[in-house]
């Protein structure tokens, strides 16, 4: 699960809220260890998930870097070429 979440600072066009909160949501999966909480458990897992979110956001907002911002297509391209190293065969786009 967690090999899905990507780094989402220092690119252009910056990360939007859905791909932070997405983010947010995996990690508070790992984190309690199941995908679809409980009714008992869905309002601590939804606050969670919104609180993480709200975190990675600031931290995004404080963060500082001279570097230059990475391109989504280009990381993606070099996504799929280590998938095909990887597994022998071309990426699904």
């Amino acid at each position: 699960m967690c090999r899905n979440i990507k780094t989402l600072f220092n690119f252009e066009p910056p990360a939007t809220e859905e791909e932070i909160r997405d983010a947010s949501l995996q990690f508070v999966r790992k984190l309690c260890g199941f995908t679809k909480p409980s009714k008992a458990n869905q309002a601590a897992f939804d606050l969670a998930v919104e609180e993480t979110a709200l975190v990675a956001q600031k931290l995004f907002a404080s963060l500082v870097t001279t570097a230059e911002p990475h391109d989504r297509e280009t990381e993606a391209a070099k996504a799929r070429a280590r998938t095909a190293a990887r597994f022998g065969r071309a990426a699904q786009a």
